[in-house]
């Protein structure tokens, strides 16, 4: 958790109003605790709304749209992330507290400290990626060891699996949907149905698995990861889950929430 002498400061109150408007120069009507600015693929339909499901009050989402297009290949990454510095800009000027980078598979298979470098240097704002939010969340938690579940075609489940045992974790387990060969595919990643989790996630569970992870920001999941807890008798985190509290935490909001699994009920 973010300690609260490290709160980004956000944008300065001369920046929001100027001075001619000194009485409502730090008003906000709706995210007036904290404004989140999330950089989403422009084939996810997912990762807002959940950000949208899980945000108390005070807290807003902002997003800009990035182009991801083709088959899912490095190259297809490589443009997707060439288009961040326009989208953090933008979001800077939406007067935002935190920007996210919200693809799991770009921000580990393009260098998630080269992605949010991007982001610092266009927005001057406080940045993070989901890959690594999904490190720090499975740090929080204690994890050693990993399930993971993904909607991803090989090559990227093989990039995955090496980025989490690159950061010190062990994947017991792995399993993806073959989803990503085409542009319809990935943009039927966010037509999955949630309750197809349960079978997924007892299918990779193991007995020496400390956590679930099910990774992709446009797979959703939100309304599933309390039952699945209950099913497995672990904790079961996600990509949006793990951003979303992340983001929080970076801004300094200790809100415990309740009706999303243990990660930001206790963390």
């Amino acid at each position: 958790m973010t300690d609260r002498q490290d709160r980004p400061l956000g944008i300065q109150p001369q920046q929001v109003a100027g001075k001619t408007m000194k009485a409502v120069q730090m008003y906000s009507p709706y995210g007036y605790r904290g404004k989140i600015g999330l950089i989403v693929p422009s084939t996810n339909t997912i990762n807002e709304p959940e950000f949208n499901l899980a945000a108390p009050r005070g807290v807003s989402i902002h997003s800009a749209r990035i182009k991801l297009l083709g088959k899912a290949t490095n190259e297809s990454y490589l443009k997707m992330v060439d288009e961040t510095d326009r989208a953090a800009a933008e979001l800077a000027t939406a007067e935002v507290d935190v920007i996210a980078w919200g693809c799991t598979s770009g921000s580990f298979i393009v260098p998630r400290q080269e992605i949010e470098a991007k982001m610092e240097k266009a927005s001057g704002i406080p940045s993070v990626t989901t890959s690594s939010a999904v490190v720090v969340a499975l740090r929080a938690l204690g994890a050693k060891r990993v399930a993971l579940g993904t909607p991803y075609i090989d090559f990227v489940n093989e990039a995955e699996v090496k980025y989490l045992e690159d950061a010190g974790f062990e994947v017991v387990s792995a399993y993806g949907m073959q989803l990503g060969e085409t542009q319809e595919e990935r943009r039927g990643i966010g037509r999955v149905p949630p309750e197809s989790l349960y079978r997924l996630v007892r299918y990779i569970d193991r007995p020496d698995a400390d956590v679930i992870f099910l990774s992709c920001t446009n797979l959703a999941t939100f309304e599933m990861i309390e039952e699945l807890e209950v099913e497995v008798g672990k904790t079961v985190i996600t990509s949006n889950l793990a951003t979303f509290w992340r983001c929080l935490r970076i801004m300094g909001l200790p809100d415990r929430i309740e009706g999303f699994g243990r990660l930001l009920k206790e963390f």
